[in-house]
């Protein structure tokens, strides 16, 4: 298997949004690694050219399309510069998120919105465009979701509200494209050491120590792997959470 991965995304293009920090980082050094060509989707041009620069020591091509997932001017144009830099795709990893924290009785309307637009719109909305180029190449979808996807705790009614459609979407989704050859994948990672979950840990008025927590490479070594399956298996739900679960309960 090991071998295999060496190899396994040798032409293959990946789209990966949120790839300027976190979870999108890691897929994207990851994947270059094994050959992949990246395009990386992101609100900082800054943040995206950093991995950039460093996805392409391995020798891949890299290409940083700065977006904003709230607005769809913005990333509307989004396949037509991947077609025209890469011709095709095979993968499309969804990386991008955001999270509002807050009582149900005082969480603003304004902040559930721009949580619906990137967590779930986005996504549909490039999944949707990108799919015939998908289906071409027989390709694979990946949607990286939360814990709360599935069980919705205190003070995150809007954030787990957004997940849990955005499962909904992967899972119809799967349903409609498998006949096509098309893999698609929920991944619901517990907390893990990046630049949201320090925000969460600083409205919660915790300590936050990333050391503690999943790191984005094991979330991202984790998926990797099981996109290298052969196409006899196909893995639709991931579940995964620090080793030590310094939290009993909560994202």
């Amino acid at each position: 298997m090991d071998s295999l991965l060496m190899t396994y995304f040798n032409d293959q293009v990946a789209v990966v949004t949120g790839a300027g920090s976190g979870i999108g980082k890691a897929f994207a050094l990851g994947l270059a690694e094994k050959g992949a060509l990246l395009c990386l989707v992101g609100r900082r041009m800054e943040m995206l050219e950093t991995v950039a620069t460093s996805a392409r020591k391995f020798g891949t091509k890299a290409v940083c399309y700065q977006a904003d997932l709230t607005a769809d001017e913005s990333f509307r144009g989004i396949p037509d510069l991947v077609k025209r830099d890469f011709g095709h795709v095979d993968l499309l990893l969804h990386c991008a998120g955001t999270i509002t924290l807050g009582r149900m009785e005082s969480a603003p309307l304004e902040a559930f919105d721009r949580q619906y637009r990137i967590n779930v719109r986005a996504p549909f909305a490039l999944t949707q465009a990108l799919l015939p180029m998908l289906i071409t190449r027989r390709g694979q979808i990946v949607f990286i979701n939360s814990s709360a996807g599935i069980k919705a705790l205190p003070n995150v009614c809007q954030y787990a509200a957004t997940k849990h459609a955005l499962k909904a979407v992967a899972d119809s989704l799967r349903a409609e494209v498998n006949a096509e050859g098309i893999r698609v994948m929920s991944v619901y990672p517990r907390r893990t050491a990046t630049p949201m979950q320090a925000s969460v840990h600083e409205w919660e008025g915790r300590e936050y120590s990333p050391e503690r927590l999943m790191q984005p490479e094991d979330v991202a070594d984790v998926v990797i792997h099981a996109l290298c399956l052969p196409r006899t298996a196909e893995v639709t739900d991931i579940f995964i959470r620090p080793m030590m679960n310094p939290y009993s309960r909560g994202i």
